[in-house]
């Protein structure tokens, strides 16, 4: 497979003009040259935290606090997924995987509810759309298990004994304080922020710029309950909420949480894995757009997206 047109290249995300060269799952080629592509060609996303379980209750809840929503055993979240058929719950998996496929992302870090049968019935939903689960997770179990830990999502007090336990990362930490902060920094601990989700649950938002001056951060779109997995509205979002620059930006939607999960992805060079979003940059929407990157970040959607590569194959648009 080759793809032509601006290449978004390494970390920095430099645009380059040409022809991107992909073999089974890998990028292998990237050659610079003149095209008539408008395609611009960046990497696929990484959605660092989901709770797509509860797909079967989107908008379900409003008014209620945190508490009252998601917590166990007995928020809402939960007596309504008591109450839903296995079924069901499958089903409304995936159709939230076929929306976060068809909005570019390639890679999502679940928190699972429901223990081993929860696992089970992802596993199915991510079978039926033809991803086979065990292939996409291999390279983290190869590397260990992550331990991800919510922190810091009501208040400070659960920010310190979560950080005791030396977590791979954590989620949220929108109370963190400047003592969270140093610690982030001296133990390397990277974040997962999740700013719509915290706005609706009325917790606050976090200090994404303060986290950023001190670990690694990724971005997550958290419960679908409350808010779309398009990780095209949490860059926005982010973007406008920290005047972080659109660069910093689409690395925590993209080579950040690939880094979080040990994952060679995330990021468009030779050797890394061809997870890639292909966006039509001649689409009313991006035409005329004099940065790319702020662009993507700020105004794409899902109707300029024209491709999607994970593992190397197209899977949006679908055959079928």
């Amino acid at each position: 497979m080759h793809l032509e047109g601006t290449i978004l290249v390494g970390p920095d995300f430099e645009p380059v003009e040409g022809r991107l060269v992909v073999a089974d799952d890998e990028i292998v080629g990237l050659e610079e040259r003149d095209t008539d592509s408008d395609d611009v060609i960046c990497p696929a996303f990484v959605n660092a935290h989901t709770h797509i379980g509860d797909s079967i209750a989107k908008e379900a809840g409003e008014g209620l606090s945190l508490d009252e929503l998601v917590a166990p055993p007995d928020g809402l979240k939960h007596r309504l997924l008591r109450t839903a058929s296995r079924e069901e719950k499958v089903a409304a998996m995936a159709r939230t995987l076929r929306y976060m496929e068809a909005t570019g992302t390639g890679t999502f870090l679940e928190f699972r509810e429901g223990g081993v049968d929860g696992v089970a019935a992802l596993r199915d939903a991510l079978a039926g759309e033809g991803v086979a689960f065990d292939e996409r997770g291999s390279e983290t179990r190869e590397a260990g298990k992550l331990f991800g830990i919510h922190a810091g999502e009501r208040d400070a007090d659960d920010i310190n004994p979560a950080m005791d336990l030396n977590p791979d990362f954590l989620v949220h930490m929108v109370h963190a304080e400047g003592i969270h902060l140093e610690r982030l920094e001296d133990r390397g601990t990277p974040v997962v922020v999740c700013p719509r989700s915290n706005l609706v649950t009325n917790v606050g938002v976090p200090p994404i710029r303060e986290l950023t001056e001190r670990a690694t951060v990724a971005l997550g779109t958290d419960n679908v309950m409350t808010d779309s997995p398009s990780m095209f509205r949490e860059m926005e979002f982010a973007a406008k909420l920290s005047d972080l620059s659109a660069r910093e930006i689409l690395r925590m939607a993209t080579r950040n949480g690939a880094e979080i999960a040990g994952l060679n992805r995330g990021v468009v060079r030779e050797g890394a894995d061809a997870d890639l979003l292909v966006l039509d940059g001649g689409s009313d929407n991006l035409a005329g757009a004099r940065d790319l990157v702020r662009a993507i970040v700020r105004r794409a959607a899902q109707a300029d997206v024209s491709r999607v590569v994970i593992g190397g194959e197209t899977v949006v648009p679908r055959d079928d």
